[in-house]
Parts: C-alpha cells; sequence; structure tokens
C-alpha cells in the first residue's frame, strides 16, 4: 500500500523491449532509499512496479503488457521525470489515503487554469470509474492524492497548491494529457457492500 504523498522525483533512463511487455531503468532521484531491497515495491507514477536489480541510484522492473495497456507507462520517454514512492511501512504517517497502486483507469485532462497561486485542473474520468469520484473525496492522479473539488457527470475538477507542483510531476501537466488514475478504494469496497446487501434482499 500507499498513501499518494509523492516523496521523490525520479526519471526514466532506459526501456527495453520484451516483444509485448518492457523492463524499465528507473533511476531514483531524490528518493529516500536507505538499504534499498531487492522486490519491494515502489510506485512510479502510481503503478506499482517490483525493484527487481539495482544499480546504483536506479532500480530495473518488468512492466506487463497488461499494466501498459492500462496505464501511462507506455507513453513515458527516455530522461522523463515521474512520481516516486516507497510502499508504506507500518510505522509511517498516512499523510494522503490508502492507495493500492493498482491503476483504474486513465483520465483525460481536458482544461487548465490558474487560480491565484494554485492551478486547477478539470479532468475526464472513463464512465465506469466516475461514480466513484466524489465531491471533497480523495482521487490518486499519477500516484498523487489529491481532493476532488468539483464534479459533474463524468468530469471533475482538482486545485493543486504551490508545493504539490514544485514536488510532483504536475508541474509539466497540459490539456490533452492521459493521466493515470485510480479511484478511492474505499468507494470500491461501499459498492460492493450495497450490492451485496441488495442481493440478499432480493434473494428473500
Amino acid at each position: 500500500m500507499f498513501t499518494g504523498i509523492i516523496t521523490g522525483l525520479g526519471r526514466l533512463v532506459d526501456r527495453v523491449d520484451h516483444g509485448g511487455d518492457m523492463r524499465f531503468l528507473i533511476e531514483t532521484g531524490n528518493l529516500p532509499m536507505d538499504k534499498p531491497d531487492v522486490g519491494e515495491s515502489i510506485a512510479v507514477n502510481g503503478v506499482c512496479l517490483t525493484a527487481q536489480t539495482w544499480e546504483k541510484n536506479a532500480f530495473w522492473a518488468d512492466v506487463s503488457a497488461e499494466t501498459l495497456r492500462l496505464t501511462t507507462l507506455d507513453d513515458l520517454q527516455l530522461e522523463q521525470p515521474v512520481n516516486l514512492e516507497r510502499a508504506l511501512a507500518a510505522s509511517d504517517r498516512l499523510g494522503g489515503h490508502l492507495v493500492s497502486g493498482h491503476v483504474d483507469g486513465i483520465a483525460h485532462i481536458r482544461a487548465c487554469r490558474d487560480e491565484v497561486r494554485s492551478r486547477q485542473f478539470e479532468l475526464e474520468a472513463p464512465a465506469d470509474l466516475a461514480r466513484y469520484i466524489a465531491r471533497k473525496g480523495s482521487v490518486t492522479l499519477d500516484g498523487v492524492s489529491l481532493t476532488v473539488n468539483d464534479v459533474s457527470a463524468n468530469t471533475f475538477t482538482v486545485n493543486i497548491v504551490p508545493h504539490t507542483q514544485e514536488m510532483t510531476t504536475i508541474s509539466g501537466w497540459d490539456v490533452g494529457q492521459r493521466i493515470n488514475l485510480e479511484v478511492d478504494v474505499v468507494a470500491r469496497y461501499l459498492e460492493r457492500l450495497l450490492s451485496a446487501r441488495d442481493d440478499a434482499r432480493q434473494g428473500q
């Protein structure tokens, strides 16, 4: 599990195509990496990847064809910055919200505008995921835990404060860009519980 609080900016320094899936070499940049372990989970733009081997300040990770299809990782270019977060330890503060690192789908940036010192983005979510996004609820975009400002049909808005812009890749977001989207896991469990309750009532 993760929190959606980005603790480092890295970059993609190599990618090897294996005929459908890929292997990425991610430089960890300023991510705190004391005693990194082989096999540990690291969220890269919100996608949970397994660090298989380490090379100085970088790690290799396999990216399956399914992950390439469901996320924006296949869009990454060499030297492009990425948001990084190590998996949550039991003693860590939960500063954002519970994030699984399992991307649900891809959102598209429809508009952006400056709002005093913040920057507001309007995004469109896939229709089957929009129902999990609520005003003042939590959402994860490219691994960043954010609060939803407003919702209308399949679109929603988020405001990005200066600190978040500085510490993440959001400073480079633009209209038309594809963004990894993970909805709040609590919303998914709530839907499942309500669905099971309704099924039980119908079976009575």
